[in-house]
């Protein structure tokens, strides 16, 4: 069986991720990047064409199947409806878009198209989320009375430097590029979330980004639960933690480490979570770290998609879900402002 080919949209930093695991399990056939020294470098790197502008791409490129969207927050919408429109399936970086409208439009686009659109959302893959996941799913833990989500990372002014990270337009707000992979997995574990009170500041990085870089949660789950989420990027010098913990009427759990990848406290009636896996290391970007690097998985599933009827591990709806409730966050932040 020939191997599924594809492109990268977007020559960043996460593309080289993309790129290395497209080399592992299929065929790089081209590239595509406003910013030429960029395309050119990696198309170098993978011996592989270069092209500057997803119109000159989609009209030439009679190789791909898949597009895989490494543009920056703000453009994901539209380039991956652009993919779409051209006869492309679709793997879209998270988040999948900045508006719940572009959300529903990419997945209508899918829909139309008849081509599979699907969404990053590596951290679903690491060993203790998908043990606590399971754990949760066949009801071990009961019902599920409370949640609370730790995100302390740090993003310096260097991280947005020269770049369309901080801006509104393109990047949308912290939940958005540093933190979606957590509200994905608030959904993916507890439910949707039916009320919101936040708060949100930019407390140290006035004149560097036009949004906030800390904020507080309350959430009401539809199923009643109940949770909070504290987060900033402002953790000194570096990242701090990542975690999860959830409070079950069988069972106390906590993820921890610094991007949820390590189970750090269990109390579970008559069970005990044991010999995980070592997981990925974390996504390593110079001067501070990303989420775990799990991104051999999410390709893993686009093949077995695509040539054997696997099931789609994050699709277009789950994608909007999570810009739906931080887009609740963001509106409650708005409110309380006022």
């Amino acid at each position: 069986m020939s191997k599924i080919k594809f492109s990268i949209i977007g020559c960043g930093r996460i593309a080289q991720r993309h790129a290395e695991h497209i080399y592992k399990l299929g065929t790089l056939v081209s590239v595509c990047d406003i910013d030429k020294s960029k395309a050119n470098a990696l198309a170098e790197q993978y011996n592989t064409k270069a092209y500057y502008t997803i119109e000159n791409l989609l009209e030439n490129e009679k190789y791909a199947d898949v597009l895989a969207i490494c543009s920056p927050n703000g453009l994901h919408a539209l380039h991956t409806i652009q993919a779409l429109k051209a006869g492309f399936h679709v793997l879209c970086e998270k988040p999948m878009a900045i508006s719940v409208y572009d959300c529903g439009e990419m997945i209508k686009e899918a829909e139309k198209a008849n081509k599979r659109l699907f969404i990053v959302k590596q951290n679903r893959f690491n060993p203790p989320v998908a043990a606590v996941k399971k754990l949760i799913d066949e009801g071990i833990l009961g019902t599920i009375y409370s949640v609370q989500l730790s995100c302390f990372w740090n993003r310096d002014e260097n991280y947005y430097k020269n770049s369309w990270k901080g801006t509104k337009v393109l990047d949308g707000g912290t939940l958005y590029t540093q933190f979606s992979h957590f509200i994905d997995l608030l959904y993916w574990m507890i439910g949707d979330v039916q009320k919101v009170q936040a708060f949100g500041k930019n407390s140290a990085h006035q004149n560097i980004i036009e949004f906030e870089d800390n904020g507080v949660i309350a959430l009401e789950f539809y199923n009643g639960a109940l949770g909070t989420i504290n987060y900033t990027v402002n953790s000194f010098q570096k990242n701090m933690e990542g975690s999860l913990t959830i409070f079950g009427e069988k069972g106390s759990i906590k993820i921890g480490g610094q991007y949820l990848n390590e189970l750090e406290y269990q109390n579970i009636e008559n069970y005990e979570v044991k010999d995980l896996p070592a997981g990925n290391p974390a996504n390593n970007y110079g001067q501070y770290q990303g989420s775990m690097s799990n991104h051999d998985k999410v390709y893993e599933n686009v093949v077995e998609v695509l040539t054997k009827q696997g099931i789609i591990a994050t699709n277009g709806f789950e994608g909007l879900k999570t810009v739906e409730i931080i887009d609740k966050i963001y509106q409650s932040v708005r409110k309380n402002e006022i």
